[in-house]
């Protein structure tokens, strides 16, 4: 049995890599709007929501990543400019976001004005709605209240009503309110100390944040951030949680993965549906090789890239071949995976696994350099596994190649002394044994509204779709509009969650092309 808020504190990390925040930032935010909603006498159970729904609030940090990137090209730098900056001041947006955004992207000030002129009306538009729906569908598929949901679907909410969703003061929901007071101040105290907390909090109550609960902390941010750095940041969000404790067994375990796993493959369109596809695999061939620890090499391949959330998605996105230092960049994926996963003693065995992915039997691999010798069966089956699911499928800069010629590159691979050849035997008697994952919650849609899901999940505009399928815009406008409807979604994000949730993702055909990478990044 496994304990649900600690495995969500754990997997909370890879938000803070996300958002650009502080380490722990998550957990300690979690603690103190615990400590705000007891200090106006919420009820226990109100507790627990406001204890997972601040742990979880930046759970949709990839929403908009990918569209993020393409425009200022660093996600990560421009939603940590974005969280700094006061949503409810037209000034602040010049004052902080713009060099911000500069600093974190290497981009001039001018060139960034520039940006932000051309584009910001939409992404103030699209980039809330993509991040509060995944954000709620996320809380949805992890099984928590509906409160919670509802809280994490009004992560862009202002008491003044000029955020997303259009609702404003008590109508917000109230773990949400405490959210946004303890994640402004946590913000801040990170860059600039208490007294840095306290100021953001008073000069946002009215505006973003709930004035009475802003009160509250300025008046009690003494108690409310005491001993934030001497107690251990996971052991206190564990103790913010009230009684009774919520704990899961393995099945709920590999819901939760999954849930992360799909959240992580929207930082690129090329990445949707990558890592449920390595967890099935690398399950399957553990399965073939009958390992009592089957259910771990599941979790693992799952998780495996977790840590792509801490690289930006230009790096992902990229077409052209990486430099050296994009290189590096990308191979850092493996070692934050590690450091995620790490950090809860319930998913150390998995961490291990999972952050062993790119290493290789001749110790050529990364990010440890482990020879064969030093890597469990289960990391040399999912070694095998994604590399077999890097090769068959599409990425900007190449398309995927057909099983068979997979199935040489890998045996190649055991030749040359990079994979082991029952990891690979394995893997490859699974993909062999394996059917295309079953789609479903797709009913009512024809097969040309499953096309135009596809290719929108994908990335592609209305009228790019328009283009590829020799039709008129409106007509794409329309099938968007129907196909949105019959899911029930309104951003590009949720509708590839839904195509990674129910099997639909996979190779937009003609998409891939362009030169290859130095190194392939499963």
């Amino acid at each position: 049995m496994f304990r649900l808020l600690g495995l969500l504190a754990g997997l909370a990390g890879a938000t803070d890599l996300g958002t650009g925040g502080q380490p722990d930032e998550s957990l300690r935010r979690c603690v103190v709007a615990s400590r705000l909603a007891r200090a106006v006498d919420a009820d226990q159970s109100v507790v627990g929501d406001v204890v997972v729904v601040s742990l979880l609030e930046h759970v949709g940090c990839t929403a908009y990543a990918h569209e993020a990137a393409a425009v200022w090209g660093d996600d990560i730098a421009t939603t940590h400019a974005a969280l700094m900056t006061d949503a409810d001041s037209a000034l602040d947006a010049f004052r902080t976001f713009l060099p911000t955004v500069a600093s974190g992207t290497g981009r001039s000030l001018p060139r960034v004005a520039v940006t932000m002129a051309r584009t910001m009306r939409t992404m103030s538009r699209d980039a809330p709605v993509a991040t509060c729906e995944v954000a709620q569908e996320a809380g949805r598929r992890l099984g928590l209240s509906k409160v919670a949901q509802d809280s994490l679907g009004h992560m862009t909410a202002m008491w003044n009503g000029k955020g997303f969703p259009r609702t404003g003061g008590e109508q917000i929901p109230f773990p949400a309110r405490v959210m946004h007071v303890a994640g402004t101040a946590l913000l801040f105290r990170g860059l600039g100390g208490d007294e840095a907390a306290v100021e953001q909090v008073r000069r946002r109550a009215g505006g973003e944040l709930d004035p009475h609960l802003a009160a509250v902390f300025v008046r009690r941010s003494g108690e409310l951030l005491d001993g934030l750095d001497a107690d251990d940041p996971l052991q206190a969000a564990l103790d913010a949680e009230p009684d009774p404790v919520v704990w899961v067994d393995d099945d709920r375990l590999l819901d939760v993965a999954r849930v992360f796993g799909d959240l992580v493959d929207l930082k690129s369109p090329w990445l949707h549906g990558h890592s449920s596809a390595v967890g099935d695999l690398a399950g399957a061939a553990a399965e073939v090789l009958g390992l009592a620890e089957a259910g771990e090499v599941r979790v693992a391949g799952h998780l495996h890239d977790v840590g792509r959330v801490g690289i930006s998605s230009r790096i992902w996105d990229l077409t052209r071949p990486w430099t050296a230092a994009e290189e590096d960049q990308a191979r850092l994926h493996a070692y934050h995976t590690e450091r995620v996963l790490a950090r809860t003693p319930e998913l150390e065995r998995i961490a291990g696994i999972a952050a062993a992915h790119h290493e290789r039997c001749d110790g050529s691999g990364y990010h440890r350099g482990l020879r064969g010798d030093m890597l469990v069966i289960g990391a040399r089956l999912l070694a095998a596994a994604d590399a077999y699911r890097t090769l068959i499928e599409d990425r900007p800069h190449r398309t995927g190649l057909p099983a068979a010629q997979a199935r040489q590159r890998l045996e190649a691979d055991v030749r040359a002394g990079l994979l082991d050849a029952d990891a690979v035997a394995a893997v490859l008697a699974a993909a062999g044994g394996a059917t295309r994952r079953r789609p479903s919650g797709a009913v009512g849609l024809t097969a040309r509204q499953l096309e135009v899901l596809r290719l929108v999940a994908h990335g592609m505009s209305n009228r790019e779709i328009a283009r590829r399928l020799g039709v008129s815009p409106r007509t794409i406008d329309r099938h968007v509009s129907d196909v949105y409807e019959r899911i029930g979604v309104r951003s590009r994000a949720a509708a590839a969650m839904f195509t990674i949730e129910h099997g639909l993702a996979g190779p937009v055909q003609g998409s891939g092309g362009g030169a290859g990478h130095e190194g392939e990044i499963g």
